[in-house]
């Protein structure tokens, strides 16, 4: 058969069309020139509630769901956002969230110590208040080094707030922050306190079901709301403690929400969860930018993503004592010639030295595990 004479160019190539489609693909992505700023106020299977036009007279709530290019990218409450499509928030609509704006803070914990994941709790807070209860569910310092750890790790300024001191005089507790530049408000149901001293009660009876028939923490005394809504003025703040404290309690007194209020199980000590997702608030009657979010109670608090030398930070009427160590020191109970031992033992740090330098060693322990593990040491 003889073969054909016709001289083949480009034109007679034919390309197959992509059976995905046709259109190229690329990188750039759209602008966005005409999006909207918002502030995510809560999240909810996968629907993001913001608010828009925060402060003026157009304010209003908008819910988006994340665009897809985003999908790997965690928005939190605190986050601000960039909306397009539908953002005039009028009832069943949809925006579409395409950016998260750069973050000033990011508070972050992890599940456990040795957990590389990070889990963003908030953004954009400037204030972490710390709340715990004198009594029912005990205090726990472990927890309170956690957070002040992760607060100055992320650059934010932390507040200690006790509830329920008539229960029990928190005097013990706040010996150990003697030496912390720590802001701390107390509160307790039958009357005002000041800041190194409680009143005392005798508590409650737990029902049948081993609950108290009225959580104390719901019974603030009106000086603490005052002197805590004083801190909170012209701030983004949260709220981090575990369940029972009373954190459902405040956000209700600061804001007029009607947060569900748990009470403590008289068995285990512990608290009954009632807030399942953090809820940004804005409070009543204060200056624009005054928002208070609040976070379900904290089970753990990982630190696996701080820097182990950055943990001593939290600690500064320990600090001092490094001076002595000798080069290396990791501060660790099997650490030799650690100064802070010395430090500790001379009184420097105060009666409640030998606890704080306790509660360090637990952290730093912890912390350099973690970071073995994540370089396969450990």
């Amino acid at each position: 058969m003889a073969r054909s004479s016709r001289s083949w160019d480009e034109s007679d190539v034919r390309i197959r069309p992509n059976k995905r489609g046709s259109r190229p693909r690329t990188k750039e992505r759209p602008a966005h020139a005409d999006a909207v700023t918002g502030r995510i106020v809560t999240v909810d299977r996968g629907r993001y509630t913001s608010v828009v036009g925060e402060n003026t007279d157009d304010e209003r709530v908008v819910v988006a769901a994340r665009a897809r290019e985003l999908r790997r990218t965690p928005v939190v409450a605190g986050d601000l956002v960039s909306l397009v499509g539908d953002v005039t928030g009028a009832p069943d609509t949809l925006a579409r969230l395409v950016r998260v704006e750069e973050r000033i803070t990011v508070l972050r914990r992890s599940a456990d110590d040795t957990d590389p994941v990070e889990r963003v709790v908030v953004a954009n807070a400037e204030q972490l208040v710390i709340v715990v209860a004198a009594a029912n569910p005990e205090p726990r310092t472990g927890f309170i080094d956690r957070a002040l750890v992760a607060a100055y790790d992320a650059g934010i300024d932390p507040l200690l707030c006790v509830t329920k001191t008539d229960l029990k005089d928190p005097a013990g507790l706040l010996a150990n922050y003697d030496y912390l530049d720590l802001k701390i408000i107390t509160s307790g149901a039958l009357e005002a306190v000041s800041t190194d001293a409680g009143t005392t009660g005798t508590g409650q009876q737990a029902g049948p079901d081993g609950l108290a028939p009225d959580p104390p923490a719901a019974r603030l005394d009106a000086t603490a709301v005052e002197r805590l809504r004083a801190e909170l003025d012209g701030k983004v703040s949260v709220l981090l403690g575990h369940s029972g404290v009373g954190k459902s309690t405040m956000v209700n007194a600061l804001t007029g929400a009607d947060r569900a209020i748990g009470g403590v199980n008289a068995v285990t000590g512990r608290g009954r969860h009632t807030s399942s997702s953090a809820l940004a608030l804005q409070l009543e009657g204060a200056p624009p930018g005054s928002w208070i979010i609040d976070t379900p109670g904290i089970r753990s608090f990982g630190l696996a993503h701080v820097d182990p030398d950055r943990i001593l930070q939290a600690f500064p009427d320990l600090e001092p004592g490094t001076a002595d160590c000798a080069r290396g020191c990791r501060h660790t109970d099997d650490a030799v010639d650690c100064g802070l031992d010395p430090w500790v033992a001379s009184g420097e740090a105060g009666e409640a030295g030998g606890a704080r330098l306790a509660s360090l060693r637990r952290l730093l322990g912890t912390g350099f595990k973690a970071a073995a593990k994540e370089l396969g040491q450990y």
